[in-house]
């Protein structure tokens, strides 16, 4: 543990204040915005909102494509399940949930397999972006990447059907969480950003918590409809 602080604090020395700054309120915006999620409250979406922009930049900043796609990504999603989510509660606040039809498990493989291509071709072709958009001296394909890389393509993926299925109000959209954030841990040590790692370490209990609370508010919901039968 004192290896990890001391490692931690030697990867910080080399970053500007500010994005330490940044990554932090970032972070903390993004742990209350799962808390939000797993009581159903609708504040999960504006508090996001505020993280991933945030996240938008640091990961501009970092180069690390995959993850600025994926808050491009997640910050328009929040829009999206702003707007389902007040059509979708009595209260402005709560929301009902649902377990995922075949539809919805079909949609989800069709987003998983499309956001691997296009995840894949964005970074095929970072060499390309990264010369100011000029083929000249460059070589595209994979070859540049690192484990963390391929590893960023599978998670951004994960996570892409995540925040679909949590704007659709399915339980499974946890699933989802869970094994990318796990993925996330170690990838995100690996490129230097310690807060976001920890940051997914609590992500990872968190999502587990909600599953369970979202599974248990969807029997409780059948429960009641059966008595209203």
């Amino acid at each position: 543990m004192i290896d990890f602080f001391n490692n931690l604090s030697a990867q910080y020395q080399s970053y500007d204040t500010y994005l330490i700054v940044l990554e932090a309120i970032a972070t903390f915006f993004g742990i209350i915005s799962v808390y939000y999620s797993i009581k159903k409250n609708i504040w999960v979406y504006p508090t996001g909102i505020i993280s991933t922009v945030l996240f938008i930049y640091i990961m501009f900043v970092f180069g690390l494509l995959g993850d600025m796609l994926i808050n491009v990504y997640y910050t328009v999603m929040s829009i999206y399940g702003w707007i389902l989510w007040r059509q979708n509660t009595n209260d402005n606040v709560h929301i009902n949930v649902e377990k995922a039809s075949p539809k919805d498990w079909k949609n989800a493989i069709i987003l998983f397999v499309g956001s691997l291509v296009f995840v894949g071709l964005i970074y095929y072709y970072k060499p390309f972006i990264d010369n100011n958009f000029s083929m000249e001296n460059v070589k595209l394909g994979l070859y540049h990447l690192d484990w963390a890389n391929y590893m960023d393509i599978v998670t951004t993926s994960l996570f892409l059907v995540g925040m679909f299925l949590m704007a659709k109000r399915i339980v499974e959209n946890w699933i989802f969480w869970i094994v990318a954030d796990l993925i996330c841990i170690p990838m995100m040590l690996y490129k230097g950003l310690g807060i976001t790692s920890l940051q997914y370490f609590v992500f990872t209990f968190m999502a587990t918590v909600g599953y369970i609370e979202w599974l248990k508010t969807w029997k409780n919901q059948n429960k009641n409809e059966e008595q209203v039968d």
